[in-house]
């Protein structure tokens, strides 16, 4: 009898463990080809070490802790792997969460992917251009758009607009 609980555990786990994998996301450089492609010394190299983790590994920074989650200030959030412009300032709102959140990204500028992490299924927000991870995107946002771009402050990187001419 006991063998028998024995195998049947083992099993158990097996399948646990097979699940996992499966709901764990796979990168979105392991689905697509981008225009900017390095490897991981390249990336090491020019990122922080919290920049890389939540650029290439599909990390994420503590609630609170992004500089960016305070800036205010007229331009542009661009990628901090490859500086392609994402989003605007014009659609920056305070969503209470913690990230820097945005209602609608610049045209052309991120792509999404199906996430299965942690036993739920989200949207993953990622530079279209090098494959960086940014973030998620979820439909609890204002409108016009009613979505909400929750981005890790840590993959971006904020370009003040020009002071006008006056």
């Amino acid at each position: 009898m006991i063998d028998r609980r024995i195998l049947l555990a083992s099993v158990a786990g097996l399948f646990g463990f097979a699940a996992f994998r499966w709901l764990r996301a796979s990168p979105a450089q392991a689905a697509e080809k981008f225009e900017i492609e390095k490897t991981e010394a390249e990336w090491r190299a020019q990122l922080t070490p919290q920049q890389y983790e939540i650029l290439r590994n599909q990390g994420t920074e503590r609630p609170g802790s992004s500089p960016l989650l305070k800036e205010h200030r007229k331009g542009t959030f661009a990628c901090a792997g490859c500086d392609l412009p994402l989003f605007s300032s014009e659609t920056k709102y305070e969503s209470g969460t913690g990230w820097p959140s945005f209602w609608k990204p610049l045209d052309n500028a991120v792509g999404t992917t199906s996430d299965r992490t942690f036993g739920m299924v989200r949207t993953e927000v990622h530079c279209r251009r090098c494959g960086g991870h940014l973030g998620h995107v979820f439909d609890d946002g204002p409108k016009p758009t009613g979505l909400r771009y929750c981005m890790d402050g840590f993959a971006l990187v904020f370009h003040p607009a020009a002071p006008s001419a006056t």
